[in-house]
């Protein structure tokens, strides 16, 4: 008897730590997402603007500051971190991540990165938690669409007082997150095999 409990439990545990694990990977990742951002927009594209933002191809014919890319990853990977550890420990992050945004970011756009980061993740939060438990793939690009929206208005409109490169932040980042949804679906596959349950 107490052997069958110790089988019916094993797997359990296994699975607890499984998640967790990879919850802090995810969480971690995340959290390199916002440095990234913020280094590629000042460093890295195919054209760095005078007292602007670095900008890359997105589509033929439209520009994004290059820090777009990281920014539909951090949607997506705010969304595995709550999966695997939970509503509490993502809206954590999102508060973390804004601080960060804002310490990490050039002076000029430090208000501008920390309210959109914080308000497009809020909106990610707000869209996925409903979503999260019966359609992961549909959560996670509904959720990443509404953020890079709110992020990319809001940012735009702080940092330089236009929405001059609105179309092209939104296809940058929309371009990450439709890049992300083979994986979703394949963490939803294994995690039904595993019996992994969301947090």
């Amino acid at each position: 008897m107490t052997q069958d409990i110790d089988q019916d439990i094993g797997p359990d545990i296994d699975n607890q730590r499984r998640r967790r694990r990879e919850g802090v990977v995810f969480l971690i990742l995340f959290g390199l997402t916002i440095p990234l951002a913020n280094w590629l927009i000042g460093h890295a594209g195919t054209v760095c603007t005078a007292n602007g933002p670095c900008l890359i191809p997105v589509a033929p014919g439209l520009m994004a500051p290059s820090g777009v890319m990281m920014v539909g990853v951090a949607l997506v990977l705010r969304d595995l971190t709550q999966r695997r550890l939970g509503a509490g420990v993502s809206a954590l992050a999102i508060v973390a991540g804004a601080t960060l945004s804002a310490l990490l970011a050039p002076p000029a756009l430090v208000l501008a990165s920390a309210v959109a980061f914080l308000l497009s993740e809020a909106a990610d939060l707000a869209v996925y938690t409903p979503l999260a438990r019966r359609r992961l793939v549909v959560a996670v690009v509904a959720s990443s669409l509404a953020g890079l929206v709110v992020d990319s208005i809001v940012f735009l409109w702080l940092a330089f007082g236009s929405l001059d490169f609105l179309a092209g932040q939104i296809v940058g980042k929309a371009w990450m997150v439709l890049l992300s949804i083979p994986f979703i679906a394949w963490l939803r596959r294994r995690d039904e095999r595993l019996g992994l349950r969301p947090a």
